[in-house]
């Protein structure tokens, strides 16, 4: 169970994160690229963030991408954020399929 401080990062991170990545997006021409959801470890050292990537074809390429430039958007997160936290987290991201998912079930459901 998260506690109350967990939340509150991990929303303001999810904020920040979300602004970031929109901004990276419009480099990648027709990728849109959404934070789902953020999990801060207790201890606030490691972010679990989760993306959404559309369209499909590019999730791959562009989650290369994204991982080659890890270091670049805690640094960016670093600078929105470093009057609100003494240490900035380190950065995993990870793929969210929770959609992907929810079509297979009312794919499977409609049939």
């Amino acid at each position: 169970m998260e506690s109350t401080r967990q939340h509150k990062i991990a929303r303001l991170i999810q904020k920040d994160m979300s602004d970031i990545l929109l901004r990276y997006a419009r480099t990648l021409h027709g990728v849109l690229i959404s934070v789902s959801e953020v999990r801060v470890s207790p201890d606030l050292s490691i972010a679990h963030i989760y993306l959404s990537i559309f369209p499909q074809a590019k999730v791959t390429e562009t989650m290369t991408l994204i991982e080659e430039n890890v270091h670049r958007f805690r640094g960016e997160l670093g600078t929105l954020e470093r009057h609100q936290l003494r240490i900035i987290p380190e950065i995993i991201f990870h793929l969210d399929d929770t959609i992907d998912r929810m079509e297979r079930i009312d794919e499977l459901l409609s049939k």
